[in-house]
Order: structure tokens, then sequence, then C-alpha cells
């Protein structure tokens, strides 16, 4: 199980999480309201699905919440 850094808190990441699209399952995070930062650098959605997730990464996730 490999640890890594999302906004700001350790994780131990459960195996079936290996990228970022995983992560946002995980979080039960709509993908088209995040915006993910990985290592210091904002990734384009379309990729989510392409960025394998390593140990010791930092991700920031942002998410929208929409209200009145």
């Amino acid at each position: 199980m490999m640890t890594i850094q999302v906004n700001g808190e350790s994780l131990k990441c459960p195996e079936n999480v290996m990228t970022l699209t995983d992560l946002l399952d995980f979080y039960k995070l709509d993908g088209q309201m995040v915006i993910i930062e990985y290592n210091q650098k904002i990734v384009q959605r379309k990729r989510y699905s392409n960025v394998y997730l390593q140990k010791g990464d930092r991700i920031e996730l942002v998410h929208f919440v929409g209200g009145g």
C-alpha cells in the first residue's frame, strides 16, 4: 500500500486507487467539478485516467460547490 499526500493529509491508497480518476471515485467527487494539482502542476481533465499515482505524490483537489 502506497502513501500519498492529498490536500496536505497523508493517505494510504487502497490497491484499487491507481490513477487520478480512481482517486476521484474514492472520494466520490465529480471530475467535472474538480481541478487536480498533481505534484504542483494542474492536470487537464482528459488526462486524469492516464496519470498513475506513485508513492510520495502530492495532490491538491479543489472542488467547486454550487449555490446561491
